[in-house]
C-alpha cells in the first residue's frame, strides 16, 4: 500500500531536515563508571557553518567530540553525522571528518609532509591522490615551504597548522577541533583561523569547534552552545546571547560572551570542574610542547 501523499511530503521533509544537519545528537548520554560526562545531550549543528562548544572544564565538551568523532561507542540512533549513524556506520562516519584533539598529534620526528602523509594513509585516501593531497592541505595552511621541515623544528602556531593539514588532507566535510589554539600567542591564534575560515570558505565545509577563549567564539563562530554538567543550557548566535543576558539583567550596556558564559556556568567555574589531574597535566603538557 502506497503512503498518502501527506505522509509522503512529511517524510521527504524530514529527510530533508536531516540532512541539513551536520551533526545530530539525541538524547546523548555517556558515564566514566558513576560519572556521567554527557548527560542527555541534545545538540544540532547546520551544514556549513561554525558551531562552538563552550564550556567550563569538566562540562562534556570533548566527551561529546570523542562520541561524534565515533572514538567512544555511543547506542544507535543517539549520533548521526550526516545523516550516518555514528554507532552502525563508524567507518562512514570516520571518512566524512577531520579531527584535530587537543593533544599534540604530529611527529616530531618526521617532516610536516611526512606527517601529513601518514595520516593521508591513515585516512585511506588512494594512492594515486595522495602526493597531490598532501601538497594541497600543506598549501592550504601555509606550509609548503616548511615541508621538508622536521616537525620539532617549528614553531607553536606552525605545529598547529601541521594539524590542521593532517586533518585537511582527506578533504573532510566535517572539520572537529579540540581547542585547536590552546597555549598559542595572540598572532598565532589568528594564523590559524585565518587558514581554518580560508578553507571553509573554500570548500564549505563545516566546522565544530570547542574553545575555551570566548574571544574567539565570539568573531569566528556561527552559532555557539554553551555546555555545563553534560548539557546544553544556551545555544544560539553570540549576539543573541549576549542581548539575551542584557535583557535578563535589564541593562543597556551589552554583555561580552565571557559574561554570558560566567552567567550560565554560574557554579561551575570553581576548584570542582577542573577535570581533574589527568586533564590538568595532559592540558599543561600540551600547551608547553606547541607554545
Amino acid at each position: 500500500m502506497s503512503a498518502t501523499p501527506a505522509a509522503a511530503a512529511t517524510a521527504t521533509a524530514e529527510a530533508a531536515a536531516a540532512h541539513a544537519e551536520a551533526v545530530s545528537c539525541t538524547g546523548l548520554t555517556y558515564a566514566f563508571g558513576e560519572t556521567k560526562a554527557v548527560d542527555d545531550l541534545d545538540l544540532g549543528v547546520r551544514e556549513g557553518e561554525v558551531f562552538g562548544l563552550l564550556g567550563p572544564n569538566g562540562a562534556g565538551k570533548t566527551t561529546a567530540i570523542r562520541c561524534i568523532t565515533t572514538l567512544l561507542p555511543v547506542p544507535a540512533g543517539m549520533v548521526r553525522v550526516f545523516g550516518h549513524d555514528a554507532a552502525k556506520e563508524r567507518m562512514g562516519v570516520r571518512r566524512m571528518l577531520g579531527y584535530v584533539p587537543q593533544q599534540l598529534s604530529a611527529d616530531g620526528g618526521l617532516t610536516g609532509r611526512e606527517n601529513v602523509a601518514l595520516f593521508a594513509r591513515v585516512f585511506d585516501v588512494p594512492r594515486r591522490e595522495r602526493a597531490a593531497r598532501v601538497d594541497l592541505a600543506l598549501s592550504a595552511v601555509d606550509l609548503s615551504d616548511a615541508a621538508g621541515r622536521l616537525a620539532s623544528t617549528y614553531s607553536g602556531g606552525m605545529i598547529r597548522r601541521l594539524e590542521l593539514a593532517q586533518a585537511l588532507v582527506s578533504a573532510p566535510r566535517l572539520l572537529i577541533l579540540d581547542e585547536p589554539t590552546i597555549g598559542l600567542d595572540p598572532i598565532a591564534r589568528t594564523g590559524v583561523w585565518e587558514h581554518i575560515n580560508a578553507v571553509r570558505e573554500a570548500t564549505g565545509m563545516t566546522v565544530l569547534v570547542t574553545t575555551h577563549y570566548m574571544d574567539e567564539a565570539d568573531q569566528y563562530c556561527d552559532r555557539v552552545g554553551l555546555m555545563h554538567r553534560g548539557r546544553i543550557r544556551a545555544l544560539g548566535t553570540p549576539e543573541q546571547l549576549r542581548r539575551g543576558l542584557a535583557g535578563r539583567k535589564g541593562t543597556d550596556t551589552l554583555p561580552t560572551l565571557e559574561d554570558v558564559f560566567r552567567d550560565i556556568a554560574g557554579s561551575g567555574l570553581d576548584d570542582n570542574t577542573g577535570g581533574g589531574f589527568r586533564e590538568v597535566r595532559s592540558t599543561r603538557r600540551t600547551a608547553r610542547r606547541v607554545g
